[in-house]
């Protein structure tokens, strides 16, 4: 069974910095593209970056240039360092990854979220 362990929300100020972390666990053979997504109260998820295996990476328009989506084959993880945070930011974050889990099955599985906060 693949499992996703998000970490590292919190409350933040205005203009503060955050570094969400997740860690992709289980009998894996290979992931493809890794995700951060995001759901304020009231309001739909949505896709906030998005990494390939080979480290192409995309943003939404609300984070361009103040995120910054990365990861680390070896370890399995996928890291978002969140710049510049507005209040329009708060929401819980959940990871989300596809891969293989042998030659022939496949997976897409979501981490249980982690809440993020900006207010003064």
């Amino acid at each position: 069974q693949v499992q996703l362990v998000e970490s590292g929300g919190g409350l933040v100020q205005p203009g503060g910095s955050l570094r969400l972390s997740c860690v992709v666990s289980g009998s894996i053979f290979s992931i493809n593209a890794m995700d951060w997504y995001r759901q304020a109260p009231g309001k739909q998820r949505e896709l906030v970056a998005v990494i390939t295996k080979g480290g192409t990476s995309n943003y939404a328009d609300s984070v361009k240039g103040r995120f910054t989506i990365s990861r680390d084959n070896a370890k399995n993880t996928v890291y978002l360092q969140m710049n510049s945070l507005k209040p329009e930011d708060t929401a819980v974050y959940y990871c989300h990854a596809d891969g293989k889990l042998d030659g022939l099955n496949t997976f897409r599985s979501w981490g249980q979220g982690t809440q993020v906060t900006v207010s003064s």
